[in-house]
């Protein structure tokens, strides 16, 4: 018999049973969801107006502080180049007497080793002979003659020598620089010591 009822069931379509309709609403009852919702609408606009206000307030106080922020940096920056410029100028300054107070010790000591030569030029005549007398006077006439142009030339005409002798022979330039060198490493060196 369940077998019945099963095979039935399967086979007898289902009813559907009606449902019943929302009454209509008619006068008072059906104004009501409309003003509700013109009220709901009138509300949402002025919330986006209001924050459409908030924006263009916020928008315009970011702008003035930003141009604020602007011209400070502007400021800033134009003090600062002024007082680069000044600490340039100061070292241009001191870098020139540096020059001319290193160009003074070098001619000094030029003059100095020259006289020094000519001194033992008479020794070396007669430990050596005479030959070797006339080098060292040579040397030391060369080295017064060194001495003396170094005098008279000024900072910027023996950086512009320098300059043009570094283009004309570059390997020999470099040669020289490390000689230098290793003789200033080597002074400051036994400074130490």
């Amino acid at each position: 018999m369940e077998r019945d009822m099963a095979e039935t069931s399967k086979t007898t379509p289902k009813k559907t049973t009606a449902r019943k309709a929302a009454p209509t609403k008619t006068g008072a009852t059906a104004a009501a969801p409309d003003s509700n919702t013109a009220e709901a609408k009138t509300r949402f606009n002025a919330a986006l107006e209001e924050a459409k206000a908030g924006a263009a307030a916020l928008k315009a106080e970011a702008s003035g502080k930003a141009v604020n922020l602007r011209e400070q940096a502007k400021g800033k920056g134009e003090d600062w180049v002024s007082e680069a410029k000044a600490y340039g100028e100061q070292a241009k300054g001191k870098a020139g007497e540096l020059a001319v107070e290193g160009k003074t010790k070098a001619s000094d000591a030029l003059s100095s080793l020259g006289k020094m030569v000519a001194d033992n030029a008479p020794a070396i005549d007669e430990r050596f002979g005479t030959q070797y007398g006339d080098y060292a006077r040579k040397a030391s006439r060369t080295l017064h003659e060194t001495s003396a142009k170094l005098d008279n030339k000024s900072v910027e005409e023996i950086g512009d020598d320098a300059r043009k002798f570094v283009r004309e022979s570059p390997g020999l330039a470099v040669g020289l620089a490390a000689v230098a060198g290793f003789l200033i490493a080597r002074v400051l060196r036994g400074n130490r010591d």
